[in-house]
């Protein structure tokens, strides 16, 4: 849950954000509670967060929090490695909510590229969530893939590209170019690293940033005076100091 503390001033200022929060995790009584706050406006998991909360019954999870969650938009995956199986599965999760975003990686294991089964999906109704996105050539081959009125959610993994020591922000800010005539389509900032994330995320023009537990609590402190954030931090320092005895002779 986001911790409480948060003042009206920066309130205001997170709610003037255009880009939507995503919470990203699997853990249920979370998400009971963060439902219920109006900053977060959609969920989204994958099978690696779902099997590190100890959730053994794929179908019966998300079940659960469909039924938990009815009213904001929810990102579920399918685990298929074959385009036919990724396809059938998409349809099934589909229609477990009308809510359901169904994510499907970018290709297959192999490096194979989803685009066949993208138009056939949404001419079903099914809201698929292309992930696990990390190129501009990615991009532009769903870009191919896509007629103007079709949508889909993009998902950019912005904080793992971090992670390699390259800065996302060009390659997001290109993604967003690339997808100025697509009106349909929304542009996940996926996976950030920090609170700044979102800001950025923001100002580039991205529809929606997905957020972990972690990041979320540090709402609290936007805005922090640096001053008094330096004085807590030596505080901090000199406390578990103190605790711990620690000495020099």
């Amino acid at each position: 849950m986001i911790k409480t503390g948060i003042n009206k001033e920066v309130l205001v200022l997170i709610n003037k954000l255009k880009i939507k929060i995503f919470a990203d995790t699997a853990d249920l009584n979370s998400i009971l509670k963060l439902c219920t706050n109006p900053l977060i406006k959609g969920f989204t998991t994958n099978p690696t967060l779902m099997r590190k909360a100890g959730i053994l019954d794929y179908e019966d999870f998300s079940r659960k929090l469909i039924s938990l969650v009815p009213n904001h938009p929810l990102s579920l995956e399918v685990f298929a490695d074959d385009l036919l199986t990724m396809e059938a599965q998409a349809k099934i999760i589909a229609s477990w909510g009308k809510n359901v975003n169904v994510k499907i990686p970018v290709t297959t294991t192999k490096g194979e590229f989803i685009g066949p089964i993208i138009e056939r999906l949404s001419a079903t109704g099914v809201m698929v969530n292309i992930t696990a996105v990390f190129t501009l050539d990615q991009i532009n081959a769903i870009t191919r893939s896509l007629r103007d009125d079709m949508p889909v959610i993009i998902s950019i993994f912005a904080g793992r590209i971090a992670d390699t020591g390259i800065d996302p922000v060009p390659l997001m800010t290109e993604a967003v170019k690339i997808l100025k005539d697509k009106p349909k389509v929304e542009l996940i900032w996926a996976s950030p690293r920090e609170l700044l994330n979102i800001f950025q995320a923001n100002d580039i023009g991205c529809h929606i940033i997905t957020v972990t537990l972690d990041i979320l609590n540090k709402l609290s402190i936007v805005n922090k005076n640096l001053e008094q954030y330096s004085l807590e931090t030596i505080q901090t320092f000199y406390k578990d100091a103190n605790i711990a005895n620690y000495v020099i002779k």
